[in-house]
């Protein structure tokens, strides 16, 4: 689990470094500076040997300051370099003055009007810099500098990015081929819109303490293979007993898929509960999942009267009526995991407090999008509201909230997938940066995913855990299989991604 930072987390990171003693604000400035060369030259290796053209625009902060770092740096390897200043110089911090001091003993520095500007046909650049605002970004921005050609390093995140949300700050930004940030990657690198404005990512380590700070966002990376791997000596009955609750005739393909994934997964055993009428159909698509026909809440109960069933997913193909009767069954036996998707959830949307009520520590909720505002609808109002000023509310504030409203762990699905338990703890995995599946937006993928943690869960472990690994398998099986997937390849594609880990 890699570590993100919010820009107020970033700040007191460096904050405490200073005060300690142990490095000082030039010295960060530096090498964050050096990285951002290091950045160029390793993304177009091509231009190392060469003379290029830049320019460099340093905004009124410290990150004003790292820009003309990089500027010096460059005019040092030969590049033709062209530096711009927003705002006086005689304002800048400290740190940011030292290093507009030295840059000006090598060139001149030409203002960045507050209005338009755009680049220079005198000065055609292959690299335009963007030092800008940098991670405290509270405010649109309103410059529009239009690179041409060139292209664009942001230093840290890129001017109009919300570096905890991801989100643009008004309605302009300077988007970047390469963004080039220190210690920590932050959140809005890997949220909403951040991915597609910040480029390819690279992360500088530029000599800060590694301790982990309290309350910081985790980033979701593959899984530890030891904690999923089967020990030899077990038998299946170790390893739990899933129950995907299904629908009618017609509707069992999703609780099909999700029963498939759970057993791929590793779950001991799982069986799929349609209603009496569609046992044939289902048996005809099904042989290692078992079956149990349940008509209605007083089936169910006696079903899971066998404390041997230990997770029940509902949701996939449910349908509405049915959720409504047979959700509350399942709540009921509270020391039995719950996964809650789809249908399950949808049913409750007139009065999602009813459905909270119900809700205990071993229950996850999987929604969509839609799903997320049906059940909240005030938080989702609230982050589908234009972002006017910084750090604007986001993906990871409304999960948050919802996860301790429900009092349970809550997945709020999509590119950039949060995960947020009852205690306040969060992840995200994103699948950006190297490690986009563009493919699995299709029929059935989610209900995949339900399965999987299902799976996981019947395994014994935690909703946390369950939903991070699930989703980091769910796009790594994905990404294994590649374009033309379907939702019925997934549970197929899930041995190849264990076995890229190792098992």
């Amino acid at each position: 689990m890699s570590e993100l930072l919010t820009s107020a987390q970033m700040r007191a990171v460096e904050t405490a470094a200073i005060a300690s003693g142990t490095v000082t604000g030039l010295a960060l400035m530096e090498r964050a500076g050096a990285g951002v060369v290091e950045g160029i030259l390793a993304r177009w290796p091509e231009s190392a040997g060469t003379a290029g053209r830049a320019v460099v625009l340093c905004g009124p902060g410290n990150n004003g300051g790292d820009g003309y770092v990089v500027a010096r740096l460059l005019a040092v390897r030969g590049w033709q370099v062209r530096v711009k200043q927003l705002g006086d110089p005689a304002l800048l911090p400290p740190d940011a003055a030292v290093n507009h001091r030295r840059w000006c003993e090598i060139g001149p520095v030409h203002p960045l009007p507050e209005v338009a500007s755009s680049g220079e046909t005198a000065f055609e650049p292959d690299i335009v810099v963007d030092a800008l605002f940098g991670i405290g970004l509270k405010r649109p921005v309103e410059i529009a500098f239009d690179p041409a050609r060139a292209r664009v390093v942001a230093v840290d995140i890129p001017s109009g990015l919300c570096a905890d949300s991801g989100r643009v700050i008004g309605e302009r930004v300077l988007r970047a081929d390469l963004t080039v940030t220190f210690h920590r990657a932050k959140p809005g690198h890997w949220l909403a819109q951040g991915p597609a404005v910040c480029g390819a990512l690279r992360v500088v380590d530029i000599g800060l303490a590694g301790t982990p700070v309290q309350g910081a966002l985790g980033l979701v990376d593959a899984p530890d293979p030891v904690r999923l791997a089967k020990s030899p000596e077990q038998h299946k009955y170790g390893y739990g007993h899933a129950l995907v609750v299904a629908g009618g005739a017609g509707r069992g393909g999703a609780a099909r898929l999700a029963a498939r994934a759970a057993l791929r997964v590793g779950a001991g055993l799982v069986t799929v509960a349609p209603t009496p009428g569609a046992l044939q159909e289902n048996a005809a698509r099904l042989d290692a999942v078992m079956l149990a026909p349940v008509a209605d809440g007083e089936a169910l109960g006696r079903l899971i009267a066998d404390g041997r069933l230990n997770t029940i997913c509902l949701g996939p193909g449910l349908g509405i009526e049915r959720a409504k009767a047979l959700v509350p069954v399942a709540l009921r036996q509270d020391d039995r995991s719950v996964v809650l998707d789809a249908d399950a959830l949808t049913a409750f949307s007139d009065a999602p407090e009813v459905l909270f009520e119900q809700l205990h520590d071993g229950c996850l909720l999987t929604p969509h999008g839609g799903e997320f505002a049906r059940l909240f609808p005030d938080l989702a109002d609230r982050l589908a509201a234009p972002a006017t000023s910084g750090p604007a509310y986001s993906k990871v504030d409304a999960v948050r909230a919802a996860a301790a409203r429900a009092g349970c762990t809550l997945l709020l699905k999509g590119p950039d997938t949060v995960i947020a338990a009852p205690d306040g703890q969060v992840r995200l995995h994103s699948a950006s940066h190297g490690r986009a599946a563009p493919w699995l937006a299709t029929a059935g993928s989610g209900d995949a995913l339900a399965g999987i943690v299902t799976g996981f869960m019947a395994r014994g472990l935690s909703p946390l855990d369950a939903a991070s690994t699930g989703t980091w398998l769910h796009v790594e099986a994905a990404r294994s299989f590649g374009p033309g997937l379907i939702a019925e390849d997934l549970a197929d594609a899930l041995p190849q991604a264990f076995r890229a880990l190792g098992l």
